[in-house]
């Protein structure tokens, strides 16, 4: 096991607090069925943050935990999700910055889920592409060459310059006017999915 971030030893430490809440048998299809508190009761200010500070944690069951605790308030969080975007800057750049391409797939499929979760998500994320895009435009032309073979990473999503595209586009199309140039200013090569 290599050096932890700080973010992760603390989502470790907390896990349990987290299992208490989240039991581990809990489904996106069914979340009520399993939960001891409501999600949307949760102080979204301490657990998102806390749950994204995870995402760079690739022991089981802490991943499975902090992917599905991520999910979960993304789906149920509505504008509770909005205010909180600041604090999840610095827990997703540390996913990123990891260059780890399982957790940067992951990192990028939370990102997409982040975006359409609510209203505005998307343009409250536009002042900070130039923490969170450096890593991606690294990795955006990064894929699996099997010349006449074939790629199961495509149907898992796992294609890490595929997820690049599919999320500068998500950006593009919920991040408002600005959203194009500033993902042109960091990654020159994107081209538009809306302009084009």
């Amino acid at each position: 096991m290599g050096p932890q971030s700080a973010g992760t030893l603390l989502f470790r430490r907390s896990v349990t607090k987290i299992i208490c809440i989240f039991s581990p048998s809990v489904s996106s299809s069914n979340v009520g069925d399993f939960c001891q508190v409501e999600i949307e009761k949760l102080d979204y200010h301490h657990y998102l943050p806390l749950f994204f500070d995870g995402l760079c944690d690739t022991m089981h069951p802490y991943d499975f935990f902090a992917r599905q605790g991520i999910h979960d308030m993304l789906e149920h969080g509505g504008m509770k999700i909005l205010p909180v975007v600041p604090q999840l800057i610095i827990p997703i750049k540390n996913a990123l910055n990891t260059r780890n391409k399982q957790i940067i797939c992951i990192t990028l499929k939370v990102l997409q889920h982040l975006v359409v979760s609510a209203d505005m998500v998307g343009e409250a994320l536009v002042p900070y592409y130039r923490q969170i895009l450096p890593v991606l435009n690294i990795f955006k032309n990064v894929n699996v060459n099997t010349g006449d073979g074939i790629d199961y990473s495509q149907q898992k999503r796992e294609n890490i310059g595929d997820l690049i595209q599919e999320t500068l586009e998500i950006f593009e199309l919920y991040g408002g006017e600005d959203a194009f140039i500033n993902i042109k200013y960091m990654i020159p090569t994107y081209e538009s999915c809306i302009y084009n």
